[in-house]
């Protein structure tokens, strides 16, 4: 487990910092930093994860805002509508989960 720095425990608020490893968790570590990460934080990851990662973020999860979505998808020149997270759900879709 390849533990992270400790001044990126503010965006784990709510686990145990400590069991979270970059190793076990690249996902979850990289979207967190994605929606929540200041300039030393970004620059942390920058080192960590290739852009091909946050490419694959991206692509395939729904787990950012619009607006960091929107932001990522330009820096790292992914077509915005290529980008999950800024595709609609269908609304039939969404009557599934809650028919009223």
């Amino acid at each position: 487990m390849n533990k992270l720095p400790s001044g990126l425990k503010k965006y784990f608020w709510d686990v145990d910092f400590e069991k979270i490893g970059l190793n076990n968790r690249r996902v979850y570590v990289l979207k967190r930093i994605l929606e929540y990460g200041d300039n030393k934080a970004i620059g942390w990851m920058w080192k960590n994860f290739a852009d091909s990662e946050i490419k694959d973020i991206l692509y395939h999860y729904r787990g950012l805002s619009f607006k960091s979505a929107n932001f990522w998808a330009v820096i790292v020149n992914v077509k915005k509508g290529d980008v999950k997270c800024l595709k609609r759900r269908l609304s039939k879709e969404l009557m599934t989960a809650w028919p009223y």
